[in-house]
């Protein structure tokens, strides 16, 4: 009796699992679809396909693109591959995506930027600015492909910045040709925004930018910390190269600024008021109107707002001093 039991359940087990397997067997279509080359097969769009499975039944989306095709659609195709109980579940659409390996721009700009600092001397590559006639565009080709992109020709016109190349990409029919321009350029120091004259710039007002090495002069500023502190002669735009020479230590007297003026003499230091007939900065030589006496005076900006007068007599004495302390060593003519 016992016997007859256990041979019982065990086969109700087998009959169990049998019809489980065979519901996992079933035809059942999939939501989403990989697919290489230029066709879609059944086996791309249905789970257990079987013998019909590497039937072709759609065209595949360009290399890289993906497409949408609807589930009716989908099943019209098959309609005539007797996929008998074929699962749909609540699918509307599959997804099928045409695998590839991709170009991007970077990698054709690469290419070229190395190809023109070596072969015509344009400095760094990466100090290369490239324009093109036409925008550049993912390059997508078949996965098997996988030799890197090749300069098959480039030509360069170093007066006009010109190039005329072409790219030989594996898995591509025909070469690919560009046109556009190519500079080398350098990092410059602008300005993010408008400065009056005498306006300090301070480093959130500073950006580097890259510009065409042709275009830039002997004083252009480079480096953002020869600027910061400075402030511009003349109003200054934003947005170009500052230069050297459109800049100065910021002025701490301003023109018409009543001002402290230490007249030295030897052996007599006197204080009075003053009116600055012109701004400086600190260390500028400028003119100063003694108010008392309404006398011009020339003096040198020594703080905010002070303005020191040395007489002639005191250059002399120290001058003096200066030697005295520095005679000249045997042998000096």
């Amino acid at each position: 009796m016992i016997i007859r039991i256990f041979v019982l359940v065990a086969s109700v087990i087998l009959i169990a699992t049998a019809l489980a397997n065979a519901q996992d067997a079933r035809p059942a279509l999939r939501a989403e679809a990989n697919v290489t080359g230029g066709l879609v097969r059944i086996g791309d769009l249905v789970n257990n396909a079987g013998i019909v499975a590497n039937v072709a039944v759609f065209r595949a989306p360009a290399l890289g693109e993906t497409g949408n095709v609807p589930v009716a659609q989908v099943l019209e195709a098959l309609r005539a591959h007797s996929l008998v109980g074929l699962e749909t579940g609540s699918l509307t659409h599959v997804s099928v995506t045409r695998a590839s390996r991709a170009i991007p721009p970077q990698e054709i700009e690469a290419l070229l930027t190395g190809a023109l600092a070596k072969e015509h001397n344009l400095g760094d590559a990466k100090d290369i600015a490239l324009g093109f006639d036409r925008p550049l565009r993912t390059v997508h080709v078949e996965p098997a492909f996988t030799e890197p992109a090749r300069i098959a020709q480039l030509r360069y016109d170093a007066r006009t910045g010109r190039f005329d190349a072409m790219i030989e990409i594996a898995g591509i029919a025909a070469n690919a040709r560009l046109f556009g321009t190519a500079f080398p350029t350098t990092e410059v120091v602008t300005l993010t925004r408008s400065l009056a004259r005498g306006e300090i710039i301070k480093a959130n007002d500073i950006a580097v930018q890259r510009v065409p090495r042709a275009r830039l002069t002997g004083d252009t500023i480079t480096d953002p910390e020869q600027a910061i502190g400075l402030a511009p002669r003349s109003s200054a735009a934003a947005d170009r190269p500052l230069r050297n020479a459109e800049l100065m230590k910021p002025e701490i007297v301003q023109r018409g600024e009543h001002v402290t003026i230490t007249y030295q003499v030897p052996g007599v230091t006197l204080s009075v008021r003053g009116k600055a007939t012109e701004g400086g900065a600190l260390g500028d030589s400028i003119d100063v109107v003694n108010v008392q006496s309404n006398r011009t005076l020339r003096g040198t900006v020594t703080g905010r707002g002070e303005i020191t007068v040395i007489s002639m007599r005191t250059r002399l004495l120290a001058s003096a001093d200066t030697s005295l302390n520095n005679p000249p060593l045997a042998g000096d003519k």
